[in-house]
């Protein structure tokens, strides 16, 4: 299998199939706003989400479930406007599609409509099967995710790893491949053992993007305030930080306040 990087301008869906297909891994990162997916996307990401993470990243709540659909559309739309390469997937916030699949496709169309955005990504199996359908014959590309499914963190309660147990493990390969039949084009496995995650990507032809699901996926997602160490209390065995913004800029805006009381900013060449 070749390993050879080929050059993309523009990320496509079928550019993730072909990376999956040619052996190249595939890059994710969230980013929730203009300055951040500019930065992201010049990186040369390959999928930038706009997650429901957003929920907790940037509004400090506990969990995904309170972020709307308004709320996400507002988010991508930032995105949207930075970026020029990454494919943009947008999650569809809890409620918007479980329970009908009318309101599921008015959602995706929303999103995709207002933001501009070039996918939508929907947490669940063979329960959400009707609203995957419904999108996908709208011909709005779907991203599908399995395993740890944050906006069920209530059903769970906990966010332990997910499916170590055989029959958990058979029912997310069943799930997994009813959603590539579907037609998603790529899947998001979330905290899952590792072999699981590798019989998983082996079996589908459509790529798998892991996070806590181990180096056998076809590609890897973090939330890029973790990655940059801008959170410091979440500290899962999954997350590698490469930076720790937290702190540095801690001491830049504490340096910003101690010149500004000792009237040391401005000086006279930063006036005018």
């Amino acid at each position: 299998m070749s390993t050879a990087k080929k050059e993309y301008k523009r990320i496509t869906v079928k550019s993730l199939v072909d990376m999956k297909k040619h052996g190249e891994k595939i890059s994710m990162l969230t980013a929730y706003d203009y300055s951040m997916a500019k930065i992201v996307d010049a990186a040369k990401v390959d999928v930038i989400l706009v997650g429901d993470s957003a929920s907790n990243v940037m509004a400090g709540h506990e969990t995904t479930l309170p972020i709307t659909l308004d709320q996400m559309i507002y988010h991508a739309s930032s995105v949207i406007r930075a970026v020029h390469r990454a494919l943009v997937v947008v999650d569809l916030p809890f409620g918007s599609y479980q329970s009908d699949p009318k309101e599921a496709l008015r959602s995706a169309i929303r999103i995709m409509k207002e933001s501009g955005a070039h996918a939508v990504k929907l947490e669940g199996g063979a329960e959400i099967k009707e609203s995957v359908k419904r999108i996908l014959a709208a011909g709005i590309p779907v991203m599908g995710h399995l395993g740890l499914t944050p906006q069920s963190i209530y059903k769970f309660g906990t966010y332990t790893v997910r499916a170590k147990e055989e029959e958990e493990a058979a029912q997310l390969m069943e799930d997994a491949k009813l959603l590539e039949k579907l037609g998603c084009f790529g899947l998001v496995l979330e905290k899952i053992p590792a072999e699981l995650t590798k019989t998983v990507s082996e079996s589908l032809t459509i790529p798998t993007i892991g996070i806590g699901g181990g180096k056998y996926a076809d590609g890897q997602v973090l939330v890029v305030h973790d990655l940059l160490g801008m959170t410091h209390e979440f500290n899962p065995r999954f997350l590698r930080r490469y930076m720790n913004l937290y702190e540095e800029m801690g001491k830049a805006i504490s340096n910003y306040v101690d010149d500004v009381k000792r009237l040391d900013f401005p000086n006279d060449d930063e006036q005018y």
